[in-house]
Parts: structure tokens; C-alpha cells; sequence
């Protein structure tokens, strides 16, 4: 298992990950996502919807993982979205994901050009 799926289920685990639609929506609008994360096979609405919203509130935004892998990581189902509540986190997650990203030759889907 890597260090973003270990940090994920830390964050989870403290109570400092949203999941599912609505909720990743929520934290979102009300300012308190640090970072977002979609999988990779997430529906291509979901995907523009939450690249769009995360643009437009300056989140920062990474594709990663599929629906089952954030899900596990995090002790639940599976989870096509979820938000990082807490910076300290977000900062080290965020890092991970732009080394895999790095390691992995670049990514079409990265951070949102706003951060």
C-alpha cells in the first residue's frame, strides 16, 4: 500500500476525510476542503463538476486511485470523491501525489491551475 492510500486512512481514521458527493460538495462551498480527490474512474460529469468547482473556490484538485482503492484505503465502500479537512494532511498528501504524478511521467489530470 502506498503513502497517499496510508495517509488517507490516518486522515479517515481522525476524522479529517469527507467522502461521497454531497459532502465533498459541502466542504467544498463552505471552505473547509484542504484538497480533493477524485478516482480516475469516476463519471466524466463528476469529474468536470468537482474540477470546476474546485477551480472556481482555488482547492486544489488531483485525480487519483480508483473508486475501490479510496474507498479501502479509508475503511469504507467504495468512493468516487472525497476532501481533506485538515492542512497538515492535505500538505503532505498533496506532495506524495505530485511525486507519483512525477514518478508516473505527468498526468493530464493534476492540481487545478488556480493553486
Amino acid at each position: 500500500m502506498n503513502k497517499v492510500y496510508s495517509l488517507l486512512g490516518l486522515a479517515a481514521r481522525s476524522r479529517n476525510v469527507v467522502s461521497g458527493e454531497l459532502s465533498t460538495e459541502k466542504a467544498v462551498k463552505t471552505g473547509s476542503a484542504e484538497l480533493v480527490i477524485i478516482s480516475t474512474d469516476a463519471s466524466g460529469n463528476t469529474n468536470k463538476m468537482f474540477r470546476n468547482m474546485c477551480d472556481f473556490y482555488n482547492v486544489p484538485f488531483f485525480q487519483y486511485g480508483t473508486k475501490e482503492e479510496l474507498g479501502h484505503a479509508m475503511g469504507k465502500e467504495m468512493r468516487s470523491s472525497l476532501a481533506v479537512t485538515d492542512n497538515g494532511f492535505a500538505e503532505s498528501i498533496k506532495k506524495h501525489l505530485k511525486a507519483s504524478e512525477e514518478y508516473n511521467g505527468g498526468s493530464e489530470h493534476g492540481e487545478n491551475k488556480s493553486t
